[in-house]
């Protein structure tokens, strides 16, 4: 599984505008709600809640990765998004969060959802692929920069 294959360029969000955890989590749902890709925002938020309770999903190097299984969906939908300030996350580094990967998956899928996981566990783990799309300006590179960098996997 590629991260082209799950990432389009019109689910990265260059700027998030929330600060902590929960807002973060609105916001993506609500920009998944307004772009047509779920039915219902308020079960995403919900799952997504429900999941953040088991541990936070934010696994340090400024990173999280957010992940639900829904009903509402028949396969993967991903969101990246940025936050130049960081943004509170509880991570394990308890360092604050710059890149928000979220993978939401069908609820009655089984490996798929832990493929995208590991998948962008191991693109992230590069810190010169963080740092540079940290400094990137537009959505064009900031996907550039995931896709060039994952096509390097087998």
């Amino acid at each position: 599984m590629k991260i082209s294959e799950i990432l389009t360029k019109e689910n990265i969000i260059k700027d998030l505008k929330s600060f902590d955890k929960e807002s973060v989590l609105e916001e993506l749902s609500n920009f998944l709600k307004d772009r047509g890709e779920i039915p219902n925002k308020e079960n995403l938020l919900l799952s997504l809640l429900e999941r953040e309770k088991l541990g936070s999903t934010g696994i340090g190097e400024n990173v999280a990765i957010p992940h639900a299984k829904i009903r509402d969906i028949d396969k993967i939908i991903t969101v990246f998004a940025r936050s130049q300030i960081g943004v509170e996350f509880e991570s394990l580094d308890q360092k604050p969060v710059n890149f928000i990967y979220l993978i939401l998956a069908p609820e009655n899928s089984t490996g798929q959802h832990l493929k995208a996981l590991a998948r962008i566990s191991r693109l992230f783990k590069n810190p010169s692929l963080r740092e540079s799309v940290l400094r990137a300006n537009e959505i064009d590179q900031i996907y550039s920069i995931l896709v060039d960098e994952d096509s390097k996997f087998t």
